[in-house]
């Protein structure tokens, strides 16, 4: 089913305990598009670059059948850069170096073709553009999901909380969790942020996994233990296009099945963090996936009868 992807498509210099890799692809945009390939082949994004993006990439995610026909390309201008730096315990990073170039005036407009999708993965941006997005909708998608961060609810609250209201999936981390709805249980956090308008609430919590809330309901999904993370750097993106890929494909907005996606959003952010950059997600084999989910499954699976 076909699924609009809103967010960034940027270079990265990211410096880790295991190495530095400098001026590399990334981008909200760019890890949830190639997270969604391996489940969706009706993607298509919104996003915005300079002309010093590399042409090589772009063909790579047309490559992936990602349709690029909203991705606006300024000539004259730089791409968005991020640089950052990862403590030794991968979970906390200091930021070296944000240049918006081209994104301090970003206004999406999505294409005709776009604007009867399905599903739409809003990527971390100002709530502003999240809800000009959604405003260009011609009929209410079946499902819209919404990354934000504490960023913009220092900044820009009001705005976050009108698009809040139009949404059905939130996900965030367990600070974030926090900070949005005023409650420390993560439990009571889930029930003041359903009341603001998601119907579902994910909440990230790294290297801990991840928790879903529909009301009373609740389903918890193990991270993976790896040996070595090399690069965390869009982990949580890589998740959310896992997860809305796999709805995607299957269709089902059910609680049910959205656990499973989850799970399928857990293992795609597994591979992620084992290489920089995009690199691992360009590797990646059918196979791999399924049997990354099954080793999620035999986490998890008890005989509860004895």
């Amino acid at each position: 089913m076909s699924l609009v992807t809103v967010g960034t498509v940027a270079f990265d210099t990211i410096e880790t305990p295991f190495g530095k890799a400098e001026r590399v692809v990334g981008g909200a945009a760019t890890y949830i598009s190639l997270a969604a390939s391996y489940f969706t082949k009706d993607l298509n994004l919104v996003s915005v670059v300079g002309d010093d993006f590399p042409d090589a990439e772009l063909k790579y995610l047309k490559k992936r059948g990602v349709n690029l026909e909203g991705l606006e390309i300024k000539e004259g201008q730089k791409s968005f850069f991020w640089e950052g730096r990862y403590h030794n315990d991968m979970n906390s990073r200091d930021t070296i170096t944000t240049e918006l170039n081209v994104l301090a005036d970003f206004n999406p407009k999505l294409p005709a073709s776009y604007r009867e999708a399905k599903y739409v993965m809003l990527g971390n941006l100002t709530p502003d553009i999240q809800m000009k997005v959604i405003k260009q909708m011609k009929k209410r998608p079946k499902l819209i999901v919404l990354d934000t961060m504490n960023f913009w609810m220092d900044i820009a609250m009001p705005s976050l909380k009108k698009v809040l209201k139009k949404v059905d999936v939130l996900t965030i981390n367990d600070e974030e969790a926090r900070q949005l709805s005023g409650e420390y249980s993560l439990v009571k956090a889930a029930k003041a942020i359903h009341k603001m308008g998601p119907r579902f609430l994910v909440i990230k919590k790294g290297e801990h996994g991840a928790l879903l809330f529909e009301g009373e309901k609740m389903f918890y999904a193990p991270a993976m233990p790896l040996a070595e993370v090399f690069d965390p750097t869009g982990a949580g993106d890589t998740f959310a296009g896992g997860f809305i890929g796999y709805i995607a494909k299957t269709n089902n907005v059910s609680f049910e099945n959205m656990k499973r996606a989850v799970i399928y959003g857990s293992a795609m952010a597994s591979f992620c963090v084992e290489e920089f950059s995009i690199n691992r997600l360009k590797n990646l084999r059918a196979a791999e996936i399924k049997a990354r989910v099954k080793k999620f499954h035999k986490l998890v699976a008890f005989d509860a009868s004895k």
